[in-house]
């Protein structure tokens, strides 16, 4: 499936993410030189609806046209047939962003080619990893680690102070490539505003020009670090609308705008249909459903049975479907090193 090139193909520096497939037929590799040796990995359009990454990129090279890189870098473009629909995935695809060494899929043409596009940068001596994202929700811009490192913490704040910390859902990219080199996602808000492309671009700028990254501990102040404690998923069945009725789970119309708010307990979400036992999932780190720590139900009321902090709530049904409804965070705490 993966074409692999040592250039910028013609005209891609012009072509936007749902024209991507045509220039190049199927996700790609570009292995570009730099003055330092070892390469920068970017990912970008493992979801096809999130273009941030792509436009950032393409600012990127533009701003170098004609010049050296200030570093070698590895760019994979990656969902381009998805890209073509404004999708994140079409139906009968994997999500290319949990088909990763690590992954929960059972073996398939994408998670044999993420095997081999790891087992290449190997070959190349990676520096360092980066995905770039963007939420469908009301999120601001922040940084993912799987492990705490001092180097996957350092890079993470270089893009913004707010980290998540999280080891679920299983085959992500980053994680993937955290025995490689420092590796970190980033979420860019949503799509089509200025600012995340500009923050993205100056973002991967920043890393090409590290000639190396600190090992030392992040100070307190300069870090707000969230654990996620849990996937939320709404089951495959129910029927759901956001301030409608009719429909097994109603949210409320606003639920997004609780994202990255510490919300206390007994915070309504919505409500339930009188008639169905239907009730929401949450599924922890260790892959068990602890839903009833988290949830309460009250004159079929959703309430929130403890103090936590949701991040990617949307009111996208689709990404709910392929995805999930949010994650749950609370605070972490890094003993100084």
């Amino acid at each position: 499936m993966l074409n692999i090139t040592g250039h910028i193909p013609e005209g891609f520096l012009e072509t936007d993410a749902t024209q991507m497939q045509g220039l190049l037929t199927g996700p790609t590799l570009i292995h570009l030189q730099g003055r330092r040796k070892e390469p920068l990995f970017v990912s970008v359009l493992l979801h096809g609806n999130e273009i941030t990454g792509l436009q950032a990129v393409q600012d990127l090279l533009r701003k170098y046209d004609g010049k050296q890189l200030p570093r070698a870098i590895s760019i994979f473009i990656g969902n381009v047939t998805a890209a073509s629909q404004g999708q994140r995935r079409l139906d009968g695809q994997p999500d290319y962003n949990r088909a990763w060494p690590g992954t929960e899929y059972v073996s398939c043409p994408e998670t044999m080619m993420m095997h081999q596009i790891k087992e290449e940068m190997l070959r190349h001596n990676i520096f360092a990893s980066i995905d770039v994202h963007n939420n469908t929700g009301i999120n601001p811009h922040y940084a993912c680690v799987n492990f705490i490192d001092n180097r996957f913490l350092y890079l993470a704040t270089l893009f913004s102070r707010t980290v998540v910390y999280f080891t679920r859902p299983l085959g992500v990219q980053a994680a993937s490539f955290a025995d490689l080199c420092p590796s970190v996602t980033i979420e860019c808000g949503k799509v089509g505003q200025a600012y995340s492309e500009t923050h993205a671009t100056d973002f991967l700028d920043a890393a090409l020009h590290l000639a190396e990254i600190p090992v030392h501990h992040i100070p307190e102040h300069d870090l707000d670090l969230f654990h996620t404690i849990a996937i939320v998923k709404v089951p495959e069945h129910a029927k759901f609308s956001f301030g409608g009725n009719h429909c097994d789970i109603c949210f409320d119309s606003d639920i997004d705008h609780m994202n990255f708010r510490e919300i206390q307990q007994g915070t309504r979400l919505g409500r339930i249909s009188g008639d169905h036992v239907l009730r929401l999932e949450a599924w922890n780190n260790e892959g068990l459903n602890i839903a009833d720590e988290v949830f309460y139900y009250e004159n079929n009321e959703i309430l929130t049975r403890k103090p936590v902090m949701p991040s990617m709530l949307t009111l996208n049904e689709k990404v709910i479907r392929q995805d999930c409804l949010c994650y749950l965070m609370e605070r972490y705490q890094v003993l100084n090193k």
